[in-house]
């Protein structure tokens, strides 16, 4: 049958599937975020309707965040960058399409069980066991068509970002399996401090083992790419992906400093959050270099700004993690809104804008078509960075004043009429992150099934 010139290549479906997944699961995120943001301006708003209480609706946000938006969209441009690099076809499209369908019914099982208080209380490790197990046996057939692209490569040399987003998949697949205790059916969890060291071994390696290497996976391939420059040293690109191993797997004890964990894995989680300034600044320099004169080039491509913006972010992420972990400045920052602020820099600003950039970037590669509106995605670069950078400034100047009125003997009822201003600050930015996942979703939909070509009214033609 003839093909069309509206008619969506018939590869590279896998790599579509996790786009549109992502754009989904974008909006939805984020809308639960903004009514968890509502709740803390206004908490009698909403009344006692059980599955918008705060406690059930903010680890549904975090999970549809991670691995419904920000992993999705990961996965996206890996299903696209992976075979391209290794000039081959993906192993199994049909295969990848099952894991596209079964990850959002997972995504949405996780979403309707937490809201109905099915939970395991464990902070990022909250599903329930029989989600567990279908979480396991995707990273599984994630694993397993990406290793058989590689087994049938024309390409003989595998390039740096093959090397990181096999390592995630892999990696992610084990931690997933430890730090959720998969092994002890209906609870998932220990006793103890066992339980809480295990718990955050996974819960900072979702970002560490997970997130970071498929987000530097992305960058070093449009980055280079956007900029029509060879990367600037392959053996720097090797450097930062072992130390990040070695230096991150560890580092999840720091969020325990005020608990009785054994003081030499205290030590040992500090010192490997210090260290992290290792992997995080051969990164940085091997893409920085890489652009270095070629800013003009990264800076029309709507997608590299996108992925350049979020290389930035990573090094604000890098500073404010490290100094967390030292117990002079957790004895301020811990349990406030510091840390809420960091994790929003992690999730949405670094890894979330290199996902969103990566998107873009492959869009018309995998569609065949260029983007609906570079305006559009203009605008949503805007709202998504002031937003996030609202949320980063705000949430971290609440949280020094909640340390410092502790740590003082302050009250928690009179500190709270201190943090209201910052609370509807905080609100604020969620709408303009809402409207940038609107707009976003928009793009995307538009783009795959509604843009003949881009061509009528100059909609969607490329500069």
């Amino acid at each position: 049958m003839a093909t069309t010139t509206n008619a969506l290549p018939q590869i590279h479906r896998t790599a579509r599937g996790f786009c549109i997944t992502s754009a989904v699961w974008f909006v939805i995120g984020t809308l639960v975020g903004l009514t968890t943001a509502i709740e803390f301006i206004a908490p009698d708003l909403l009344g006692n309707i059980s599955w918008l209480v705060l406690g059930r609706i903010r680890p549904v946000h975090t999970n549809i965040v991670i691995f419904g938006f920000v992993t999705a969209g990961l996965l996206s441009v890996s299903f696209y960058m992976v075979p391209s690099l290794l000039r081959t076809e993906l192993y199994s499209e049909k295969l990848g399409m099952i894991t596209v369908l079964l990850w959002n019914i997972a995504v949405a099982a996780a979403g309707i069980t937490l809201a109905m208080g099915y939970t395991q209380g464990r902070e990022y490790a909250e599903l329930i066991w029989p989600l567990d197990l279908v979480v396991v046996l995707l990273f599984g057939l994630i694993c397993f068509n990406l290793f058989m692209t590689v087994k049938q490569r024309k390409e003989p040399l595998l390039y740096v970002s093959v090397w990181y987003v096999l390592a995630a998949v892999i990696l992610s697949a084990i931690t997933y399996c430890i730090g959720n205790v998969i092994w002890v059916p209906g609870s998932g969890a220990l006793a103890g401090m066992p339980d809480a060291i295990i718990l955050w071994f996974y819960g900072h390696n979702v970002l560490g083992l997970l997130l970071t290497p498929l987000a530097v996976a992305v960058a070093y391939y449009v980055i280079p790419s956007a900029s029509r420059t060879p990367l600037y040293s392959h053996t720097l690109s090797l450097v930062g992906f072992w130390s990040l191993l070695v230096m991150y797997s560890h580092i999840g004890t720091h969020h325990l400093l005020q608990t009785p964990a054994p003081t030499w894995l205290k030590v040992v989680s500090i010192v490997g959050s210090i260290g992290m300034i290792i992997p995080v600044m051969v990164v940085l320099i091997n893409l920085w270099y890489t652009a270095k004169g070629k800013l003009g080039q990264i800076q029309a491509d709507v997608g590299a700004k996108f992925v350049l913006a979020g290389s930035v972010i990573y090094l604000f992420t890098c500073i404010q993690g490290p100094a967390h972990s030292l117990p002079v400045v957790q004895r301020i920052t811990h349990f406030s809104n510091w840390v809420v602020a960091h994790a929003h820099m992690g999730v949405l600003g670094f890894a979330g804008f290199i996902a969103l950039g990566g998107m873009y970037y492959i869009l018309p590669k995998i569609t065949g078509k260029p983007i609906f509106s570079k305006s559009l995605a203009e605008l949503q670069y805007w709202l998504v960075l002031i937003g996030m950078s609202g949320f980063m400034i705000g949430l971290t100047m609440s949280g020094l004043i909640q340390g410092h009125g502790w740590r003082s003997g302050e009250t928690v009822y009179r500190l709270l009429p201190q943090l209201h201003h910052y609370n509807i600050f905080r609100g604020a930015m969620g709408v303009l992150i809402v409207s940038s996942a609107l707009i976003f979703l928009y793009n995307i939909i538009r783009t795959i099934f509604f843009n003949p070509g881009g061509q009528a009214s100059g909609v969607g033609k490329e500069s």
